[in-house]
């Protein structure tokens, strides 16, 4: 073989999307019986054969060079512009016997092309499969009207929400999400807000009226922050009624703090959103429910509904389980969020899917901070139903008789309370509260919080009795 065919094979490597061995890919393609005839098949086996050992030697020496595309000989480490090419060898050359150095100079272009293959693999860009099922977001056909905008939605709030776990002497309480209302540029400290149920370490009993849940405020809480690094929070305050804690954190980076819905409403399209152990985003479709608490709820929840084939991302791949088991965990104080990103609700799962909407959240979150770390609420002493949540035979029934198609029905009175001592009964109807038409239990619960922020801004202190004037039928 003669130098000027070398140069020629080796220059033409470099140029194919596959490095080839150099003089034997030159053979193939350069040779004069490569324009002949197919029957000159018996002269290119006699050139193949006429290759000595020592041409062979020469043919190994320049396929290493080449082959050096699939790794560095010289450097360990991974250098991100060099290219990666797939070695290749013509069939010609795979026999051992006859062409050994130019098989082991392959071979071993081969090794070190896939490991630097895996190297490249380990890249944030090109992750490998996940181990969680995809989101509603992927392959739920009728979410595809707004999967686009759902997606910018979840992207944009998914930055405000973070995972906590607590434990107490060392033993794990609970764990749940939250989101970050507040941060501080001077002392780096960021507040979170999430759900009691983090620091609650007695719940006896489901009925949420009889207030015999524990709370214990020296637990030690874990705030699990994006970047996989975790910091320790500062117990500030909890609110029982709504199930509301606030955290302090010290945290060095500027944190995303979300924006709330200003109305949330029946019917509408919404993602509740929370992240598992590992932190992967849980996302789960579903569709704001507005309907009459059961006796033992509070009055202030609005409701989630969802289909069971709006998937969880958090489910196994290979072992999917059912939607009810796993529904139980995991998003407890995380976001619904609606198709702009802002948050409707926190979630607070008790025995429904229930979240405290953002009407009540922002009311919440605003006393907070303006009384000294302070949710105050008015307690009536009575439960509700509404009527426009009625069926309509129902309402229209009311009207008929009674020209009464909206308000609030006295489901209990409580023993000794100042309603009782007015005469109000169960099946009494409050059509209006403080001289406003009030239709349903959220808007009761607005209204009661603006009582409140009303006496303090008045001057008012906690604990003391608010005159308030109530219709009723």
């Amino acid at each position: 073989m003669d130098e000027s065919h070398r140069g020629k094979a080796a220059e033409e490597g470099d140029s194919g999307p596959h490095s080839r061995a150099p003089g034997a890919a030159k053979k193939r393609d350069s040779s004069p019986d490569s324009e002949a005839s197919p029957g000159s098949e018996t002269e290119r086996e006699a050139k193949k054969k006429r290759i000595s050992p020592g041409e062979e030697m020469e043919l190994a020496q320049l396929a290493r060079p080449e082959m050096r595309g699939a790794g560095d000989d010289h450097q360990d480490e991974f250098t991100p512009k060099s290219p990666i090419s797939m070695p290749y060898i013509p069939d010609e050359l795979k026999d051992p016997t006859a062409y050994p150095a130019t098989l082991a100079a392959f071979e071993e272009a081969e090794v070190k092309y896939n490991a630097k293959l895996r190297r490249r693999y380990r890249l944030f860009s090109l992750p490998r499969e996940p181990e969680v099922a995809p989101s509603c977001l992927v392959h739920q056909r009728h979410l595809l009207p707004i999967r686009e905008p759902a997606k910018k939605a979840v992207l944009r709030a998914a930055k405000s929400i973070v995972r906590l776990s607590s434990s107490v002497d060392g033993k794990p309480l609970a764990s749940c999400c939250g989101l970050w209302i507040d941060w501080e540029k001077e002392s780096k400290t960021g507040i979170v807000l999430t759900t009691a149920h983090l620091i609650r370490s007695k719940h006896p009993t489901q009925n949420h009226w009889e207030g015999t849940d524990e709370y214990n405020t020296k637990s030690n809480v874990i705030v699990h922050l994006l970047d996989g690094t975790t910091a320790d929070a500062h117990y500030l305050y909890h609110q029982e009624h709504y199930d509301l804690a606030f955290f302090k954190v010290r945290v060095v980076e500027q944190v995303e703090l979300p924006l709330f819905s200003d109305s949330v409403h029946c019917g509408q399209d919404v993602f509740r959103l929370g992240r598992d152990d590992h932190m992967n985003l849980r996302i789960t479709h579903g569709r704001v429910e507005d309907r009459n608490p059961v006796i033992y709820e509070r009055h202030h929840y609005m409701y989630f509904l969802h289909q069971k084939n709006d998937c969880l991302s958090h489910q196994k791949k290979d072992n999917y389980i059912s939607h009810e088991k796993n529904d139980e965990c995991d998003d407890d104080g995380g976001s619904v969020i609606d198709l702009d990103g802002k948050v409707s609700g926190l979630v607070n799962k008790n025995l429904e899917n229930s979240f405290v909407p953002s009407c009540i959240l922002d009311k919440c979150v605003d006393l907070w901070r303006k009384f000294r770390c302070c949710i105050p609420r008015l307690h009536l002493g009575m439960k509700f139903s509404s009527i426009k949540f009625l069926d309509p035979i129902q309402i229209e029934n009311m009207w008929r008789m009674y020209k009464i198609e909206d308000g609030l029905i006295v489901k209990e009175v409580s023993k000794e309370s100042h309603a009782e001592k007015l005469g109000i009964c169960i099946g009494d109807i409050i059509e209006r509260f403080n001289g406003e038409r009030v239709s349903t239990t959220v808007e009761l619960e607005n209204m009661l919080l603006d009582r409140c922020r009303d006496h303090l801004d008045q001057g008012g202190q906690l604990n003391e009795k608010i005159d308030v004037s109530v219709s009723y039928f």
